[in-house]
């Protein structure tokens, strides 16, 4: 009978397990500074750009306010928005943005910082959407038919058959689609804070 035997080198010893574990706590504590660091920063980005859009709006109109937070934005790595000319629905886009990732980054920066957020904030995190999500999504579905014409025109972003990867896509009614997506979002928000909000006050 042959006794399948385990190598000594193979079995862990404690000073190995010692280090292993060593590593991981090294590893999640760069993990920690990581995300708090990135979550800080990007929270001071959408500070600059609330800042300097009340600004903008307080003294010159919804028109500056493009100019004003034009490098802010780019700070904030949310340079998609370049594309869009200035117009009242961009503004309006913006202040749901501003409020909406100033609370979102600052709850996460607490929670990877300090490990536990405070009830208001994590009440701001799951409520904000109840007033910015309607101004954001008529604000998007807004700026997505006004150009709807140009992309029907232009074809832009658009891939036709015959092609090599056999596969056609079409922007103008990928953005019609899109607009019919993010009108259904609120249900499930609202299911997401009321799941967030009672986990909350059951810890």
């Amino acid at each position: 009978m042959v006794i399948n035997q385990i190598p000594l080198a193979t079995i862990p010893t404690s000073s190995s397990i010692s280090h292993i574990s060593a590593m991981a706590g090294n590893a999640s504590v760069m993990r920690r500074l990581y995300l708090s660091f990135y979550n800080w920063i990007v929270f001071i980005g959408w500070v600059q750009v609330s800042w300097s859009m009340i600004l903008a709006l307080l003294e010159n109109g919804y028109e500056a306010v493009y100019a004003a937070v034009e490098q802010h934005l780019l700070f904030a790595q949310t340079a998609a928005i370049m594309e869009t000319h200035t117009h009242i629905f961009v503004t309006s886009l913006l202040i749901s943005w501003c409020i909406t990732e100033v609370t979102r980054y600052c709850f996460y920066g607490m929670k990877e910082s300090f490990g536990f957020t405070p009830y208001w904030l994590l009440w701001l995190r799951y409520s904000t959407f109840i007033v910015c999500l309607p101004v954001g999504t008529v604000s998007e579905v807004g700026l997505i038919y006004i150009v709807l014409p140009f992309m029907k025109a232009s074809g832009k972003y658009c891939l036709r058959m015959p092609n090599k990867w056999n596969f056609s896509f079409n922007y103008f009614y990928a953005s019609i689609f899109f607009m019919v997506f993010i009108s259904t979002l609120v249900c499930y928000l609202i299911a997401q804070r009321k799941k967030a909000l009672a986990k909350a006050k059951t810890t």
